[in-house]
């Protein structure tokens, strides 16, 4: 039941490193600045904010839950973790540890949160108590010719794995076992205390206890002290194969090592014998970060480059789970009819199909050679249309996971968008370099027509739902309309004053919008060509300014306009959105703005703030200009004669915010966005809002409970809706006996049977009362069917929603049930040949 979740809390950059508490309630999270969060995975909220001043490298909480350690620079600092009492300040700093000449890297405990080793960059793991030993203060190892990745303690011990970017293992052996360690006499404790304290009052800020560690101390410091001695050293490349080690995972129990390459490698490695189990390639980019589960069978991998997330079980090799993004960014989206499925195209050439209730993506179609410009569902949900620059429209089935049809055009061109039919007949492409207009038939996959007359680039296409009219806006400032069973003529020309760059019919096919480059929605009754409305929504676009851009934004934005436009499934209000990082939501009738979500908070990305940072300009122009990626760490390093770091070509860039593409689900409750940061889902989330319904005063819960003990049934459910508290109301429709389900159902004012069917259709994602409430949809749509067919088009997402529900459960059971059939049979088969001889 593999299922995803976001949290609904983000930090001001992107997200470097993240500590989880033992008990797995408490995550810390910091960002690139050393801006920390700290949050309960449980409530799934912020409880506390803290400011490290600098970029945090990595943090580790101890294996008890006590402590935790942050290293940033070359220091460790180590902080009392938040407990379950109230505290003022979370975060209390108990000692810092100097020692390191270089940046540290990583962190590890022993078993018994006594002691934790650190690696740094200048090629040292360093050794700490983590209370005051007598025996052990800290302890400087060397032995590597690169920067430390990671090391590790051994199950209860004070042994040590240590390993290097150039691939290196050192195996390191202490002759002191962790309850050898002495906890240091009171009196020297003491005078070490005083001391500390005597500085301390010389400092503004308590740094909690300083520990100096040097890397050669005198022969007198290191008399009765712990001992290390490296007993092994292994390398993992082979003669000339130059390939970074870049993230390392290490299983106590089973001994198991796992290291992740730059060349998307990775190996498994039984220690302390150092034996190969196997290794494989899963990706052509850097593993970025390595994970193994508490009984070390399945071992998560990170690529960064791609997005890639993959979980591993070693034993069979087979993929628990994979998942990956879209390279580049994605540019289109479409939802299927019923709501259940998004797909995505993407500046990659890739097609996704995603799972909105557990947001994984179930198939990727991979045929198009360049970038997918549009992409769309057709009536019956199981076939998906994608147009790609590469002068082809592809046709996938989603039952059998294959590319059915091709669609081309007699000369090669480039597509730009696509429109299919209601019917799913008729399939149409615009290009952006003949001008054209493609018509195919789906059934034959033979070109019908070309329809000419614009004279610039074909930026949308749009077929009205509820007639064969098709919409065609162009660059060349008009929008036509083509009635395609009337021989494919032109039935009507609508002059814009602008490039038209996008247009969307109603739902229920009776107007038209259309998004010009000048900023302005306008709205067409397209059967007598007049113009019905118009919204000025430039300034609600509110763009921000590039690092590198020479004008302000508010001078920038009189040349942006909104790219994207879609109608909600009522058709009382529109979605727009644009290159910024905000999608308007506005009221069709009134013409005004009712909303803006805004997309991202994420400073990472450019063109997020409307003023630059007077801080990073200097006499030179903006710091932006200067390029500070290298190209040290990334990827795999060129060895070109005489270089001595990375690749000199390689650029480091910020992505601009933008959305690319926004539609609403036909049921009504949620709406999708790609945009730079992926694809946003923003959905109806009722569960916390008093929001009740034609309210009596005598309407409370106590009358509703007294209503439900004198079985007046229907009344309780009228009374329960009116007050429109979920629970409540689920309450008394499971307090109705199934039995009575029919007479409740033909005694329910019909309008709240549309009520009640919106609440099935939400009660059958979290209930585990099939039946019951099947009983309910059955009984209402038998009984209620022809007055709410008169009211179909308002009624239609709610339908859809309660589709998509019992759609799910269907897909589940089915499932289920044809693997116990197997099973079933397979026993069956056992037992029969039993007597028999083999």
């Amino acid at each position: 039941s593999n299922k995803c979740e976001t949290l609904p809390l983000a930090t001001r950059l992107n997200i470097v490193c993240v500590g989880i508490s033992p008990d797995g309630s408490l995550a810390i999270l910091i960002d690139e600045e050393g801006a920390a969060l700290l949050v309960s995975l449980i409530g799934k909220c912020v409880i506390h904010q803290f400011y490290f001043h600098k970029p945090v490298h990595s943090v580790s909480f101890s294996p008890d839950g006590k402590k935790f350690v942050v290293t940033k620079d070359n220091l460790a600092y180590l902080y009392h973790a938040p407990g379950k009492k109230r505290e003022f300040n979370a975060f209390v700093l108990d000692k810092t540890y100097y020692g390191p000449y270089d940046e540290t890297t990583c962190i590890d405990w022993t078993d018994d949160s006594k002691c934790f080793a650190v690696g740094s960059k200048d090629m040292s793991t360093w050794v700490f108590g983590a209370e005051r030993w007598a025996n052990l203060i800290y302890y400087s190892l060397g032995g590597h010719k690169d920067v430390i990745v990671a090391c590790f303690f051994e199950e209860n011990s004070l042994d040590l794995y240590t390993i290097s970017q150039d691939a290196a293992l050192c195996v390191w052996q202490c002759d002191t076992e962790l309850d050898g360690l002495k906890p240091m006499p009171p009196k020297d404790a003491a005078k070490e205390k005083k001391a500390a304290e005597d500085d301390e009052e010389l400092l503004e800020e308590p740094k909690g206890e300083e520990i100096h560690g040097k890397a050669d101390p005198s022969e007198q410091e290191t008399r009765n002290k712990v001992k290390y001695s490296r007993v092994a050293k292994y390398f993992f490349n082979k003669e000339g194969d130059f390939n970074n080690l870049t993230a390392a995972a290490y299983h106590k129990k089973t001994h198991l090592l796992v290291t992740g390459f730059a060349s998307g490698i990775f190996h498994l490695h039984e220690l302390p014998d150092f034996n190969l189990i196997h290794s494989l390639s899963i990706s052509d980019q850097r593993i970025a970060s390595i994970s193994i589960n508490c009984t070390g069978d399945w071992i998560a991998f990170g690529c960064s480059g791609l997005g890639q997330l993959l979980v591993w079980e070693w034993q069979s090799e087979s993929y628990v789970l994979k998942q990956q993004g879209h390279f580049n960014s994605m540019v289109s989206l479409a939802y299927s009819p019923d709501g259940q499925y998004i797909v995505t195209g993407g500046e990659d050439g890739k097609v996704k199909v995603w799972n909105t209730s557990s947001s994984f993506c179930f198939v990727t179609f991979t045929e198009h050679n360049s970038g997918v410009t549009a992409v769309t569902f057709t009536s019956t949900g199981y076939v998906v249309l994608s147009a790609s620059l590469d002068g082809t429209v592809r046709a996938f089935d989603l039952h059998r996971y294959r590319n059915f049809r091709t669609f081309t055009s007699p000369r090669p061109s480039q597509f730009s968008c696509l429109a299919v039919d209601s019917s799913g007949e008729i399939v149409a492409a615009g290009s952006q370099d003949s001008f054209e207009i493609f018509i195919w038939s789906m059934q034959s996959g033979r070109l019908l027509d070309v329809l000419a007359g614009h004279e610039g680039p074909i930026s949308s296409l749009s077929f009205n739902p509820m007639k064969c009219v098709l919409a065609s806006a162009s660059w060349d400032k008009t929008v036509k309309l083509w009635d395609m069973l009337d021989s494919w003529r032109t039935k009507e020309t609508l002059i814009m004053n602008s490039d038209v760059l996008v247009v969307a019919f109603r739902p229920d096919g009776k107007e038209l919008a259309v998004a010009a480059l000048n900023g302005q929605i306008t709205f067409w009754d397209h059967e007598n060509a007049a113009q019905t409305g118009s919204i000025e929504g430039r300034h609600d676009l509110q763009m921000g300014r590039k690092e590198l851009d020479k004008i302000t934004a508010k001078q920038a934005a009189k040349g942006k306009s909104f790219t994207t436009l879609c109608y909600s499934a009522d058709g009382q209000s529109i979605l727009a959105g644009g290159l910024s990082k905000f999608v308007c939501i506005y009221n069709v009738k009134e013409q005004i703005l009712m909303k803006k979500f805004e997309i991202s908070c994420n400073y990472s990305l450019d063109a997020m703030e409307e003023y630059l940072d007077r801080r990073k300009m200097t006499e030179f122009g903006s710091m932006a200009l200067i390029d500070e990626g290298g190209g040290g760490d990334e990827g795999v390093a060129i060895p070109l004669p005489g270089v001595k770091r990375g690749d000199m070509s390689y650029r480091h860039f910020k992505p601009e915010i933008r959305v690319t593409c926004v539609r609403f689900c036909p049921t009504g409750r949620s709406w999708a966005a790609t945009t730079t940061e992926g694809l946003l889902l923003y959905s109806l989330d009722s569960g916390l809002i008093f929001d009740p319904f034609e309210l009596d005063i005598d309407v409370t819960p106590s009358n509703i409970h007294k209503t439900l003990s004198q079985k007046e049934y229907t009344m309780a459910i009228v009374m329960a809706f009116k007050l429109n508290e979920k629970k409540l109301i689920q309450e008394v429709i499971e307090a109705v006996p199934s039995s009575e389900v029919d007479v409740v159902c033909s005694s329910l004012p019909d309008l709240y049977v549309e009520k009640l069917l919106e609440f099935l259709a939400s009660a059958f994602e979290t209930s585990c009362h099939l039946e019951f409430y099947l009983i309910w949809a059955h009984k209402l749509l038998m009984l209620h069917g022809q007055k709410l067919k008169t009211r179909s088009v308002k009624l239609l997402p709610v339908i859809q929603f309660l589709q998509k529900s019992i759609q799910r459960h269907f897909e589940d059971v089915s499932k289920l049930c044809e693997w116990n059939i197997y099973n079933i049979k397979y026993a069956l088969a056992i037992s029969q040949q039993r007597g028999m001889k083999r």
